[in-house]
């Protein structure tokens, strides 16, 4: 199981990376080529990156797609639970329980129809033809307008995001039938921060105190005398 979060990770930060730098180059590209200089703006127009934002928009719905899933298992999708808060706890437990079960019917349906529609839309013909099977009336599908892909390679991820996302429900629900907890994502949390512990009352401005336990602004500034209050 770590093997496939791992996997999911690590496409994920891949997806979102490589479409920012492929995002960069594009924009970086486009303003070079407007610039008056002798050589290079003819060989920065003779490359195409016409392909760019096409490229991108294929990464994103991917990266979406697997990173529904993600937050499946990690609990950071946003929800309302104001009612179900309110509830018993072997209440809460059922509505909990019947909530997860119904997004991994629903992930599933979607992911089911998902191939129905991928299969029909050119991957048939690609798998016949890697079969060595008769074509027949097989349609080959259509291709992008840009990176001329077959289209069914880039739907792909509704299956195979939805039937993730599938599983994770019901890797959840499974988990909380074991335990009772739910995953939690704390949105204040910054990973690679160290945790602090809390200071005590009357700590936190100790780092402005003076050698002599006064605060700068017990002090007046024009005589340095105490001010009126001030601990002498």
């Amino acid at each position: 199981m770590k093997i496939l979060d791992h996997i999911e990770e690590w496409l994920i930060t891949f997806l979102m990376g490589a479409a920012t730098l492929i995002i960069f180059a594009s924009v970086a590209h486009r303003y070079a080529s407007g610039l008056s200089i002798p050589g290079v703006q003819d060989w920065l127009l003779s490359i195409n990156m016409g392909w760019a934002q096409e490229l991108c928009i294929i990464m994103f719905v991917w990266m979406a797609k697997f990173g529904a899933a993600y937050g499946v298992r990690t609990g950071i999708h946003v929800g309302v639970d104001v009612l179900i808060n309110r509830m018993s706890d072997s209440r809460r437990g059922k509505f909990v329980v019947f909530g997860l079960f119904a997004g991994a019917l629903f992930t599933g349906i979607v992911g089911t129809l998902g191939s129905r529609f991928v299969w029909e839309n050119g991957m048939h013909h690609a798998v016949f033809s890697a079969l060595g099977m008769p074509l027949g009336d097989v349609p080959e599908g259509p291709t992008t307008p840009d990176l001329e892909w077959p289209t069914w390679i880039v739907y792909a991820v509704i299956p195979m995001g939805s039937y993730l996302m599938c599983f994770r429900f019901l890797q959840v629900a499974v988990n909380f039938l074991r335990t009772g907890e739910l995953p939690h994502h704390d949105h204040g949390h910054v990973d690679g921060l160290d945790e602090t512990e809390p200071l005590a009352p009357g700590e936190d401005d100790a780092i402005y105190r003076m050698n002599d336990n006064l605060h700068p602004q017990g002090l007046d500034v024009a005589d340095e005398t105490p001010r009126k209050g001030a601990p002498k």
